[in-house]
């Protein structure tokens, strides 16, 4: 079995040095496309995993370097994009509060419901053991 181990070794390397190829590829194509450079965007786009980016110190200082070189994400132009964050921020916040109030008349309606059954439940007790009581030399 010791020769299975060396070609077990040779094909992990093999394996290894394919996954770095694609990685290095595709980061060099991130870069002349312009795309935003991240260690998920080249994971996802390359198919290797984040742990072999960060563990292939090559690969990981030139994610780095590019990755400070150009802001990740470009500010929004204008004030158009606040005032459309805004609105989806209000709108949000006003379905939530409507699912708010929503719950809290729900929550109100059901603890008064389980009142009621408690009630009857006790009165169906009292009936029992007022029954069982009354007849207890039939």
């Amino acid at each position: 079995m010791p020769g299975n181990t060396e070609n077990l070794r040779k094909a992990t390397a093999a394996r290894t040095a394919a996954a770095a190829a694609r990685a290095e590829n595709t980061l060099v194509a991130m870069i002349t496309e312009g795309e935003p450079v991240t260690f998920r965007g080249l994971a996802a786009r390359a198919g290797v995993s984040l742990d072999f980016l960060y563990r292939n110190a090559g690969i990981r200082s030139r994610i780095e370097q590019h990755r400070t070189a150009r802001p990740a994400r470009p500010e929004p132009a204008g004030d158009a994009g606040g005032q459309h964050a805004s609105s989806v921020v209000r709108t949000l916040t006003a379905q939530l509060a409507d699912l708010k109030r929503r719950h809290r008349e729900e929550t109100a309606e059901l603890r008064q419901a389980l009142e009621q059954a408690h009630g009857e439940n006790l009165l169906l007790r009292r009936r029992l053991t007022a029954g069982g009581q009354a007849e207890p030399g039939q």
